[in-house]
């Protein structure tokens, strides 16, 4: 049997390398449950070898930090697309309920329009409010109707609830409403409980209307409603004005202090009923000419 050159062996026999290898590891268990050195040895040659550690783990170390940053970059432009994403979509949101509050409105007036024409024959314009006056104590509004259709001087100005104004400049593609709060302003009413008449004038104020030079014996209640009624010929009779919301005496005289609230939309809404005149006077005319004709 042929043996290798000498040249060509190195150390011990793989039988001898097994069995020092297994003497130094009886040794090394035997050393660690008796005598306890190593650990100690583990520490200091973990002290001297972790500058080592951290550098060999220093491209993983940058490698996560430019992960992470763009891992970041890319939320951070995510999140502004999805922000911009959401603001469009509330904006969306927001105009849908817009147009559902006045499609309502629009629905509403539309079966006013239908009331007032079946039971009072009046001419009815639909108009939009086009400018309203940045003075809080201007109570004038600017519609998008004028003389052009059919509109007048004097008409009344109307919501689906109740009175709004009148109608007090007249251009040829636009006119101005003088609201029902407007402290000049002022509109025979009645009291539907009782029948009683007087005039409600205006305060300045948006939500409040003032019954004036009224005794303090006469027959009228908080939560009574004012309707229109139909003295003067500007307003046609039984329209919702405003309902009494607070009575109190006048420490300085013997009249009742009777605060009221409009029904209508006067600070609300944008579009608006127009109620024609000359329908109602005609039907006047034409009622005092039967009577006319029925006395001869």
């Amino acid at each position: 049997m042929e043996t290798a050159p000498q040249f060509f062996r190195h150390g011990p026999s793989p039988l001898a390398r097994l069995f020092i290898f297994a003497m130094l590891s009886c040794l090394l268990i035997a050393e660690d449950t008796h005598f306890n050195y190593f650990p100690q040895l583990r520490q200091a040659i973990g002290v001297i070898i972790f500058p080592l550690q951290r550098i060999a783990y220093t491209p993983a170390d940058i490698y996560d930090q430019v992960e992470k940053f763009i891992t970041s970059f890319n939320l951070l432009e995510e999140n502004i697309k999805l922000r911009q994403l959401y603001l469009e979509r509330r904006e969306q949101l927001l105009r849908l309920d817009a147009l559902e509050a006045e499609n309502t409105h629009l629905r509403r007036l539309l079966g006013a329009v239908q009331e007032i024409e079946t039971t009072t024959k009046t001419k009815v314009v639909l108009a939009e409010i086009q400018y309203t006056p940045r003075d809080p104590f201007n109570h004038k509004i600017t519609l998008n109707k004028g003389s052009y259709h059919d509109i007048e001087l004097g008409q009344a100005v109307i919501d689906d609830k109740g009175i709004i104004g009148q109608i007090t400049l007249l251009y040829p593609w636009s006119s101005e409403v003088t609201l029902l709060t407007d402290k000049d302003h002022a509109v025979p009413i009645q009291v539907v409980r009782n029948g009683l008449r007087s005039v409600i004038s205006g305060t300045g104020k948006n939500n409040e209307l003032e019954l004036r030079y009224l005794s303090v014996n006469t027959d009228i209640q908080q939560d009574d409603l004012l309707v229109t009624s139909g003295i003067g010929g500007v307003y046609p009779p039984g329209i919702p004005v405003a309902t009494v919301r607070k009575i109190e005496q006048d420490p300085m005289g013997d009249f009742a202090l009777v605060t009221s609230t409009p029904i209508a939309g006067v600070d609300r809404n944008r579009q608006v009923l127009v109620l024609s005149l000359a329908q109602t006077e005609s039907n006047d005319s034409q009622e005092m000419s039967t009577i006319g004709s029925g006395t001869n």
